[in-house]
């Protein structure tokens, strides 16, 4: 099934192996989170995270899907950026979902699932299959409007919604982020119109800064240096992306000092962290431990000092190396 198609309605048993298919990492956000939900219960000490572009092997997943945690009886191991690990442990996947674990959940990211495969015909039998690919045209503009009504209480006209596409494109989580905006902006009349998508959607370029810091944010690396990429391909100004870059992250660099004397919550709310971030920007936080997030203000210093001549090192570099390091791989 399509995600948006699960996201409207999970279904009432969740299979032991899900694979969540495509390139849009919205849904596959979205998905995870309701997997989370109906799984484990927003259980974090039940959840456990691989990357499947490293040195993960199966005996690792393996223990995990078999470990039971004290505070619960389920586990949910997710393997991002799977790819890589499905095609060389493909044989001893085929026989997992043979012979799924009993209190266990499997779930595989993964940005290509051929259907000519045996591993496929098997999930589509006895897992589930979630296809996280671009919405097309038609489906896209439907998903518009039904989301700025569903979760904005917002009437999006057809003409505001391709306008909206035409501008942002089809990522959805940038979409989406436009959507909210829109949504606070016509809050007086209930509805969103072309003029409004005019007056307030600043283009792929702002749009593509603010995916990429939410990317380093949720550990998603590889999205954050594809966008990098694009916007320095662009000719978008090395100085203009550290400042997107230093507006977001010196929010949490200053929360973590706050969180000495306020809960973690509360200190991202003092630093000025919008509401839709909080839940977040604590997971972020908690991630890095208080160690590499007592850095972040130093590690953003560092980094204008460079990019204004104070390195050797080439601007792309420079940023590559500070996404890097805020994301908590260095």
């Amino acid at each position: 099934m399509h995600a948006v198609e699960f996201l409207k309605q999970v279904p009432s048993e969740i299979a032991s192996i899900v694979v969540l298919s495509g390139g849009q990492r919205h849904l596959k956000q979205s998905a995870l989170a309701l997997l989370k939900q109906h799984v484990i219960d927003d259980d974090d000490t039940s959840l456990t995270r691989f990357s499947g572009a490293g040195d993960l092997t199966l005996q690792q997943v393996s223990d995990e899907l078999h470990t039971v945690s004290m505070w619960g009886d389920k586990r949910l191991v997710v393997v991002e950026d799977a790819d890589d690990f499905v095609s060389e442990y493909r044989a001893q996947l085929e026989k997992l979902v043979d012979k799924p674990p009993k209190k266990s959940v499997l779930v595989l990211s993964v940005s290509t699932w051929p259907k000519t495969t045996r591993l496929y015909k098997l999930v589509a039998a006895k897992g589930m299959d979630i296809d996280c690919s671009e919405l097309k045209a038609p489906e896209l503009l439907k998903w518009l409007q039904e989301t700025a009504k569903d979760t904005y209480n917002r009437n999006l006209s057809r003409d505001a919604a391709a306008l909206m596409v035409e501008l942002v494109g089809a990522e959805l989580g940038m979409l989406d982020t436009e959507l909210a905006k829109l949504a606070s902006y016509a809050s007086d009349k209930g509805k969103i119109d072309i003029n409004d998508v005019k007056t307030l959607v600043g283009g792929w370029r702002t749009e593509t800064t603010w995916a990429m810091t939410d990317a380093v944010r949720d550990d998603d690396l590889s999205f954050a240096l594809n966008a990098l990429d694009q916007l320095l391909s662009a000719n978008e100004p090395a100085p203009k992306l550290l400042g997107g870059i230093s507006y977001i992250f010196k929010k949490f660099g200053q929360a973590t000092d706050y969180s000495r004397l306020t809960p973690l919550d509360q200190a991202l709310r003092q630093a000025g962290v919008f509401q839709g971030a909080l839940g977040p920007g604590q997971s972020y936080l908690r991630r890095l431990g208080r160690g590499k997030a007592e850095q972040i203000l130093q590690r953003l210093l560092l980094a204008e000092s460079g990019i204004k001549g104070g390195s050797w090192m080439p601007d792309r570099m420079q940023l590559e190396r500070l996404l890097i390091e805020l994301a908590g791989r260095l």
